[in-house]
């Protein structure tokens, strides 16, 4: 860890005398404006304010540049630590000015000698001056903490006048709000609120003349959260080149942490929270497990209310996390201490994950502690699930063992991570692991005792499919007889010989895929189930039932809306269908959006999985034609036409994409000039008059406005040389323009 400083840079804050003054804290010119913030703290109108954020998120600069901008007088008062609540007070009366002054000396025999919450009461109410709105500060907050003090304060909040405003601001607020909080009498900003935006923080750095590449900027603005004291003070140290600039661990922001957090702690705090540093997220039974202690919930929830940079994720306050920076402070300072208790902290962390279930968190910190045993056992025992196929976790693992040492160990994890660079369209990667896998078997045709792992392999060079469909259909059979009827590789076998049997036009392709649908949902693998559904439509609608293909597209789609697959590839084939079918029955404006999908994923299609990538590509093409949208329909054609090239043995698939290049070559002679002249928005516009809907539907239906919609279909009358509606749609299905089978309605240009 880099040596620290002697003496901390000063924070971005105003300056702030102790004691009672009926000043605000003087705004500096290099302070960024919180406009928005002040707008809404003077629109609140709320008795109660309270200001609460960890030290250096400009609580002090907010409240003074509200101050500026306020028409009413403030009173400013800052906390001590002594806590008298006499002292308090004083300072609150002679904060308000001479009259309060003597209110407070009068009463202050009575407060004393009674010592009772009435006359506390009485002589709180006294204090507010009743013929004029003032705003009373109290800065730290925080260090209230005598009984006697948070009375003197409740009293306050219970007697502010109409106009007036008491606030409190610090690092948290003891004083019990709930009640104003119920009664609408509360206005509260947290760290949240007070967070800087990006553009906030460049107009920080700018004031302050400090200069920050945009790359360096994005990684600091992401670890610190939008604090502003870390944002000036690792900015400062980005400037000067130190080393861990503009990190937790960087000596002017460890300084900062120390002197405003840990410093006041005590050790048996300190070491809890640097050996909690090693977990992601923290709850009260794992940081238990961790450190072998019984009271990390209490712990937790302690240094959460002290705004200690311990943010809770839930409004139960069961997890919480520490601030990005804080938690880089804390671990340099964990490595600094006590670096021999590191690895047993995290192999400790996997122990209780994976005990509670949360495969891809042990993972990591197995992977942490370094231990790669237990992460090939977490990878492998989760089979097929989205948690290896498809999460960030999931691509990081395989870079763990992106290496032919470790990957010789693991077979297991290199059978797993070829279906993965598979189904992502990584074909070199994929290649270079499925060598390595047949290696762990000793060649491609060997069976090893390990019979699971040769029909594993089987799976995959189907998948692959690098011999074509028949071969395909062999290969797949081949994995299902080596196969137990619990490996979860068993619907992805299933599935692979399901779309080889209708590659190869095989009768028994839709028994099999159903097979593969339902053993997927039996293994809970969704991603493979979805893609069986996906097969069985595309089977159905070649076998001309549409409304069964329309079903099964459905149950696929819904599956994905459930399961929030919409970004995994075995999803695309789903959404490109289900657009095809959803255009046949006019629901233009959902078919674009699961266009959008598949075309989102289109990157990750590539010649590694060359059957679903052609076959995902002509469903595409399909669509496109629907719109009558030659261009686009060309883009997938062309990449079918790609892995054609490398991959032609897949069955139909070829002759299927030369019709559909038919069909493209034949819209766009239609389209010449000299018949239509229409643009693509007027073409897309044309299915839609086919239709009963009214303009107003369609414009809904498009996501334009209504005179939109009317202007093109003008437009549209024009060039066909049609004066109605009716006359246009007879023109354009005379042109070929628009189904035959569209109807024949008359209809009025209001729509």
């Amino acid at each position: 860890m880099p040596a620290r400083q002697t003496s901390r840079p000063e924070a971005p804050t105003p300056s702030r005398a102790r004691g009672a003054t009926l000043r605000s804290p003087v705004t500096r010119p290099d302070s960024v404006a919180r406009t928005a913030l002040v707008n809404r703290l003077r629109a609140s109108g709320s008795p109660l304010v309270t200001v609460t954020a960890p030290a250096g998120y400009g609580k002090t600069t907010l409240l003074a540049q509200w101050a500026d901008r306020d028409g009413r007088p403030f009173a400013w008062v800052r906390v001590d630590e002594d806590n008298d609540p006499r002292v308090l007070l004083r300072d609150i009366a002679v904060a308000l000015g001479d009259r309060s002054l003597d209110t407070f000396r009068a009463g202050r025999v009575a407060a004393t000698t009674q010592r009772s919450t009435t006359a506390i009461r009485r002589l709180a109410a006294a204090l507010f001056p009743a013929e004029r709105p003032i705003v009373v500060v109290l800065d730290d907050a925080h260090l209230l903490r005598s009984r006697g003090s948070l009375a003197v304060v409740a009293a306050l909040a219970e007697h502010v006048p109409a106009g007036s405003t008491l606030v409190l601001a610090g690092r948290s607020v003891r004083l019990a709000v709930a009640r104003a909080r119920a009664a609408g009498r509360l206005f509260e900003l947290d760290a949240g609120d007070l967070a800087l935006t990006r553009r906030e923080e460049e107009l920080l750095l700018r004031e302050a003349g400090i200069a920050v590449a945009p790359a360096d900027h994005l990684a600091l603005s992401r670890r610190m959260e939008g604090w502003a004291a870390g944002t000036y003070l690792g900015a400062l140290a980005l400037r000067e080149g130190t080393p861990g600039a503009g990190s937790g661990e960087d000596r002017f922001v460890a300084d900062y942490f120390e002197f405003e957090c840990t410093g006041a702690l005590s050790p048996r705090d300190v070491r809890f929270l640097t050996r909690t540093a090693v977990l992601d997220r923290l709850s009260g039974s794992l940081c238990d497990h961790v450190l072998d202690t019984g009271d990390a919930a209490v712990r937790l929830e302690t240094l959460a209310r002290a705004n200690l940079f311990v943010l809770p994720l839930d409004r139960e306050r069961g997890w919480y996390r520490y601030h990005r920076a804080f938690r880089e402070y804390l671990l340099g300072e964990l490595r600094l201490r006590e670096p021999r208790l590191i690895r047993d902290l995290y192999r400790r962390a996997a122990t209780w994950c994976e005990a509670d279930g949360d495969v891809t968190a042990a993972a990591e910190y197995a992977r942490a502690g370094g231990d790669l045993g237990q992460v090939a056992r977490l990878v492998t025992s989760g089979g097929l699930t989205s948690s290896t196929t498809r999460s960030a976790t999931g691509e990081r693992w395989l870079g763990w063992f992106d290496d032919p040492e470790r990957l010789r160990k693991h077979g297991g994890v290199v059978v797993l991570g070829t279906w993965a660079h598979l189904v992502h369209g990584r074909t070199a990667a994929a290649r270079r692991w499925h060598d390595l896998a047949l290696a762990a078997v000793g060649g491609t045709g060997a069976r090893s005792a390990d019979g699971e792992l040769a029909a594993e392999l089987a799976a995959l060079r189907a998948a692959r499919c690098t011999q074509g469909a028949e071969q395909m259909r062999e290969d797949a059979r081949a994995a299902l007889a080596g196969l137990s009827s619990v490996s979860p590789w068993r619907p992805v076998a299933l599935l692979l010989r399901g779309v080889a049997e209708l590659l190869c036009d095989d009768p028994g392709a839709e028994a099999t895929l159903h097979d593969a649908a339902e053993a997927a949902e039996s293994a809970r693998a969704p991603e493979i189930q979805v893609w069986a559904l996906s097969e069985l439509s595309v089977l159905a609608s070649a076998h001309g039932d549409e409304a069964r293909a329309d079903e099964l597209v459905l149950s696929a789609r819904s599956l994905i809306d459930q399961r929030r697959l919409h970004v995994d590839p075995s999803s695309a084939l789903a959404f490109a269908v289900a657009a095809r079918l959803r255009l046949r029955r006019g629901e233009t404006a959902t078919a674009r959006l699961d266009l959008e999908h598949a075309e989102a994923l289109a990157p990750e299609l590539t010649d590694a999985l060359p059957w679903y990538t052609v076959q995902t590509a002509l469903e595409l093409a399909r669509a496109e034609l629907a719109l009558a949208d030659p261009a686009a329909a060309r883009r997938p054609l062309d990449r079918a036409a790609a892995v054609l090239r490398r991959r032609p043995r897949l069955g139909d698939l070829a002759g299927q994409a030369d019709r559909l290049g038919e069909e493209v070559r034949s819209l766009v002679e239609h389209r010449d000039a000299r018949t239509s002249g229409l643009t693509g928005a007027e073409l897309r516009l044309l299915p839609l008059l086919t239709t009963h809907l009214s303009f107003r539907e369609i414009a809904e239906e498009l996501f334009v406005s209504r005179n939109t919609v009317k202007t093109q279909a003008i437009s549209v009358y024009r060039k066909l040389n049609a004066s109605s509606r009716s006359e246009a749609i007879a023109r354009a299905r005379d042109l070929g323009l628009v189904d035959p089978g569209s109807p024949r309605a008359e209809f009025t240009l209001s729509g």
